[in-house]
Parts: structure tokens; sequence; C-alpha cells
């Protein structure tokens, strides 16, 4: 019995000892838990900061291989060759452009000297040396070539003498075809100038083409469309792209300003509905100057229209100063047409400027006149060639019986 009560007693002591620890117990797992989460999320905190730094690291090496790898790609032949080929590229666009001027400037003198041979030679010599891919050599060729040139025009323009039998007077003709020497403000100039009574003749203008040409255009020479027309005068008509200059390759013999034929048709309608460029026109007896084409319709009871650069007269007052057009601005043969009151006028003006024959015009006392083209195109006709008889031209004025 007294066994029993002992073991009674100790159950109840260690009873009250576990309700004494058990807390503490459960204290300490909870802390241990804690300790073990914080354990976990700092070892996995470090694996990330060792893993973002390991990709910073293959990052770092990637973009020097990328680097090493373009450097390398430059260095190679095919970099070099495409970048070599860029340059040959551009000095062939250079050359090439330096030739077809450096041609049409031969072209040119051909129409004012007869023999050309040392200016031949060193074209030649200029695409000899382009062929062989030598630049510096054929660059140089042509830059003689064009001083040869320039100093040849010089000294045409220098030598030019107006004719003993050339009549000195400012005062143009009443009718048909006189050469004088005229008198201007700023010097003396030839002038080969026919004239018409608009009471007793018509203006026209006759195009080898029927309708508007872009490339290919038909053209004539001056004597056939005086001839088919039964015309007594008549001169080359607005600037064109002839077929034999290099840089007209797509627009042979095309012209791109407003005209009128006579058979009323215009050409180039649509693309001078705001041009800029003058033109004149002759209706009846009477003619008058438009400063842009914009301004004028497409009025087909007149008898001509055709516009081109520049109007040298307007109301008697000099209109053309100079345009920085160096063609416009070296010496040659100007064709014009033009009017006083009722008479008509076409003519060249020889060794002159465009803005040089507007003063010539002006001094003969005419109100209106337009340019014409000029160089090889220049061609004056009455009873013969006055002047030309230059190529073959896509249009041109006429002077035709009423």
């Amino acid at each position: 019995m007294k066994q029993i009560i002992n073991l009674k007693n100790i159950i109840t002591k260690r009873r009250i000892h576990l309700l004494i620890f058990l807390p503490i117990i459960l204290v300490f797992i909870l802390l241990l838990l804690q300790f073990t989460y914080y354990s976990t999320q700092l070892i996995s905190s470090k694996t990330k900061i060792t893993s973002l730094s390991v990709s910073e690291s293959n990052l770092k090496k990637k973009l020097a291989k990328v680097e090493k790898d373009l450097l390398d790609l430059k260095n190679q032949d095919q970099y070099k060759r495409n970048e070599e080929l860029q340059a040959n590229i551009q000095k062939i666009e250079t050359t090439y452009k330096k030739t077809i001027t450096s041609y049409e400037k031969l072209l040119d003198i051909k129409t004012q000297l007869k023999n050309t041979t040392k200016f031949d030679d060193l074209f030649a010599q200029s695409i000899s040396y382009l062929s062989q891919r030598n630049y510096a050599s054929g660059d140089a060729t042509l830059n003689n070539l064009n001083k040869l040139i320039d100093d040849e025009k010089a000294k045409i323009q220098a030598s030019f003498v107006i004719p003993v039998a050339a009549t000195q007077s400012n005062s143009p003709p009443s009718s048909g075809y006189s050469r004088q020497s005229v008198n201007s403000d700023i010097g003396t100039y030839l002038v080969d100038i026919i004239a018409a009574d608009l009471n007793s003749a018509r203006v026209i203008v006759d195009t080898a083409s029927e309708s508007d040409c872009a490339n290919d255009c038909p053209v004539l020479s001056l004597g056939d469309y005086v001839s088919r027309n039964g015309a007594f005068a008549g001169v080359n008509g607005a600037y064109f792209c002839p077929a034999e200059y290099p840089s007209c390759a797509g627009r042979t013999n095309s012209f791109d300003t407003l005209l009128m034929n006579k058979n009323k048709t215009y050409f180039n309608s649509e693309n001078n509905k705001y041009s800029s460029v003058p033109l004149i026109y002759f209706s009846g007896s009477s003619a008058g100057v438009r400063g842009q084409s914009l301004d004028w319709g497409r009025d087909t009871g007149v008898d001509m229209v055709l516009a081109n650069q520049g109007l040298l007269l307007s109301g008697g007052n000099i209109s053309f100063g100079g345009d920085g057009d160096p063609k416009k601005g070296s010496k040659g043969s100007r064709s014009f047409v033009g009017n006083k009151g009722t008479i008509a006028y076409i003519g060249v003006v020889h060794n002159a400027t465009v803005a040089e024959s507007a003063h010539a015009l002006k001094a003969l006392g005419l109100e209106n006149a337009l340019n014409l083209d000029s160089g090889g195109s220049t061609a004056l006709w009455s009873g013969g060639y006055k002047a030309g008889p230059g190529r073959n031209l896509p249009n041109a004025i006429l002077f035709v019986r009423k």
C-alpha cells in the first residue's frame, strides 16, 4: 500500500515538472524553427547573390566577345572590301559627272573651232585613265582640258571683231533682214535681225512632234521648218536636251517649257501650271509677254505662245540681269524673239551674254524680247542661213505671210 502511495507521489511531481517545463520546451522549439527559417532564407539570398554575380560576369564576358567579334569583322577583308567599294563608287560618280561636263563643253567648243584635236586627245587620255581606275590622273587631265577650253573661249571672245560691212545703227529695220552694229550703254554688239510687219505676217511656232514628247523626240533643221511652212524667215526655238549630250540620256531632244504650236496644241501644259518661266505670245497685230507661265491660261485664240529663260525686255525695260547660270553668263551667240509695236523681230546678238543681249535689244528700241536657245542650236534664216544651221530642233519660230 505504501508503495502505491509513493508511486502516486512520484507521478504527481513529474506532472508538475512537465507542466513547468512544457512552455519552455515549446518556446525553444519555436525559436529553433525561426532560426532554421532565417538560416534557410540567408543561404537562399547568398545563393541568389552569387548567381547574379556569376550572370553579370557572364554578360560582361559575352559583351566583350561581341565587341571583339565586331572589331574582327571590321578588320576582315570583306568589310575592308566594302569600304573600298564605297570609296570607289564615290570616285566613279564624281569623275563621271566631271567627264560629262567636260564632254559637253568639248561639244560646244567644236561649234566655234574647226580643229579641236588637242582637246579630243586630252579627253581620250582622261577616259583611258578612268578606265584604269587612275582617278587622280583622270581628274587632273579633265581639269587641264576644262582650263584649255575656257582659255580658248576667252581667246575667241577677245578676238571677235564686228565686220566693217555691218551697218552702224541703233534703229531696227522695219522689214526684212539687217546686220548691224549696235551701241548700247555697256558696249557695242553685232546683231543679225529680221523684221516682219504683223499686219501682213504672222508669227507661229512649228514642232516636229504633234504632241508632248519626253524622250527620243523628232527634230528637224530650221531650213526644213521654213520649207514645210512656206515661211520667209525663222529662228531656233526654246531650250531643249540635245541627243549628243550624255546628260540628256532618257530625255533626248525633249523640252519642258510651255508652248502652243501652229495647230493650237499646247505642249507641256501639265508641268507648267505653276511655272515661273517667262513667255512671249503673238496674236494678230500685237504681242506681249508674261513674267511667269503660271499667269497664262491655255488660250488658243492667239497665233503662238512660247516660254523660255529668260525674259530680256518687258515694256521697253530690261528684265534680265543674270541668274548665276554659267552658260547664260558666258559670251556666245544669243537668239531672241521680240516686238516693237506691230513689228515682230527675230535675230541673234553675237559675242554676248544673255544679260548683255538685253542691253543691245534695249538700245535697238524693242519693247518686249525673250531669250531663246543658243550655242550649237543657234540658227537664223532669211532666204538662207544667216547664222547656223546648228543642230536639228524640236521646235522653231517662223514668220509666215497672212
